[in-house]
């Protein structure tokens, strides 16, 4: 006679494992079709649900739902049996030997893109349901966001490039102070149909948001006139070069029930958002220190001497303020250690400390050139970014053992610019005028940097001119 125990594995040998994935975003009848398909093919019904930052790294931008939310709609079915998080491309592999899968079920839209998973279960090609699907879904409840480009800076160009490959984004409008340029541009480029010289008129069309590259100093005005126009902005950080112009700018966003977010395409990467989330997860055990270096030969690239002279500080900061922040929360005091050369700083060593006695070490320059890579340290092990880091694609958790060493790789799109344009799109969309990859309280956090090493360098000029 069999055990009660032995007579349970052995129907369960007997049940067949079904195992099936998407994004399911916007749960809708042709997601709820396929999944009953799924089913009726066995007894146990596995769904993995795509992670966002998976979802990103291979170019699906225009997801509406958090991976949550996802997970949430899917677990609230009774004839899913158990859902999983997708999270690398290898994992429909690894989850087959892990699950004993009999069945891998997928849509027919995919026919013989996963053939190559026979090798450890049978792949199904499942037919979809005709006329809906989440793309459809969007067009139909989400219209078209029209905006406007300010200025003919350096990432113009990479800009409106970037934005083609966001559904929900069309950018035809252009203004900069310089006519003539703004004719030879709008003529070399076909997606750019009108130009502007006149800011006031550019802001009085139909355009619902403004993406802002411009000289540093005229951030501040520009942004406060686009808000006070209604217009969402994006721009290029920082925001503004004193504290009272930022407070003023996030609270004019918040009165206006517009979204303002500062252009530092790092914090919407694949690859930096995973790093965030191995760190909560206690990986490294409690950080103890931030090390960042940002350098960059200006000079070299044929960048103007007004652009240089803004100094390093201002121009480069933004991107290891952004891993301090993120990593080790608001400062309590800092430290600068600068090169001034011709009236700015060529480069600067900035050391924050922050709560439990944590430090954040960055390096930014623009006349002196080094390795751009940035560690993470902690009691139990430390996290490798290689450079250049701000372009985040991979990161290692390295530990005394190096045998336990963990590699991650998200990989991304063209520049990078893509995933900050969808984030600022969809965020839109939902009426929503924060974002979780990068807080207003965020921008507060790494534009203080640069903010307090104004009044620094303001206060020393002044000393200077009063020595004289």
């Amino acid at each position: 006679m069999l055990s009660y125990r032995t007579k349970w594995e052995s129907e369960m040998t007997e049940k067949k494992t079904i195992i099936t994935y998407g994004t399911y975003d916007m749960l809708h009848e042709g997601h709820m079709n396929l999944l009953k398909r799924a089913k009726a093919l066995g007894d146990y019904l596995i769904v993995g649900v795509t992670d966002e930052n998976y979802d990103r790294s291979r170019g699906k931008l225009n997801v509406i739902e958090s991976t949550k939310k996802r997970v949430k709609a899917i677990e609230s079915l009774d004839f899913v049996d158990k859902v999983i998080v997708e999270k690398h491309k290898n994992q429909k592999a690894e989850d087959m030997v892990k699950y004993d899968v009999d069945i891998f079920a997928i849509g027919d839209d995919w026919v013989g893109a996963f053939d190559y998973l026979n090798e450890y279960t049978h792949v199904e090609y499942l037919p979809r349901t005709e006329g809906i699907s989440s793309t459809k879904l969007r067009k139909e409840n989400f219209s078209m966001i029209k905006m406007g480009i300010v200025g003919l800076g350096r990432d113009t160009q990479d800009f409106i490039n970037e934005s083609k490959f966001v559904s929900n984004i069309k950018v035809n409008r252009i203004y900069a102070d310089d006519f003539l340029k703004v004719k030879a541009f709008t003529k070399d480029n076909d997606s750019i149909k009108y130009g502007h010289d006149n800011y006031d008129e550019f802001l009085d069309t139909n355009i619902q948001a403004v993406y802002i590259d411009t000289a540093l100093k005229e951030h501040y005005t520009l942004i406060r006139k686009a808000l006070e126009s209604g217009k969402h902005v994006l721009c290029e950080n920082p925001l503004a070069l004193s504290k009272k112009e930022l407070k003023e700018l996030l609270s004019l966003a918040k009165k206006e029930k517009r979204l303002l977010l500062s252009a530092v395409k790092t914090a919407f990467l694949p690859a930096f958002n995973q790093l965030l989330k191995e760190l909560d997860k206690g990986i490294i055990g409690e950080i103890k220190e931030v090390r960042a270096t940002r350098t960059s030969l200006y000079k070299e690239k044929h960048y103007s001497d007004s652009f240089i002279q803004q100094g390093a500080t201002n121009i480069l900061s933004a991107y290891p303020s952004l891993l301090v922040n993120k990593v080790l929360g608001k400062s309590k005091n800092i430290t600068f250690f600068d090169q001034i050369e011709d009236g700015y700083d060529i480069n600067n060593l900035i050391v924050t400390k922050h709560k439990k006695r944590a430090l954040g070490i960055s390096s930014v320059a623009v006349g002196m050139k080094s390795e751009g890579d940035a560690v993470i340290s902690g009691t139990k092990g430390y996290i490798y970014i290689p450079a250049p880091w701000w372009l985040t694609k991979t990161f290692e958790v390295r530990f005394e053992d190096i045998h336990k060493t963990m590699k991650f790789h998200y990989e991304f799109e063209g520049s990078g610019l893509r995933y900050m344009i969808a984030e600022f799109g969809s965020l839109i969309q939902r009426g929503k005028q924060k974002s979780k990859m990068l807080t207003p309280s965020d921008m507060v956090g790494i534009n203080r940097v640069l903010l307090e090493y104004n009044e620094v360098r303001k206060s020393q000029i002044k000393t200077q001119k009063e020595e004289k």
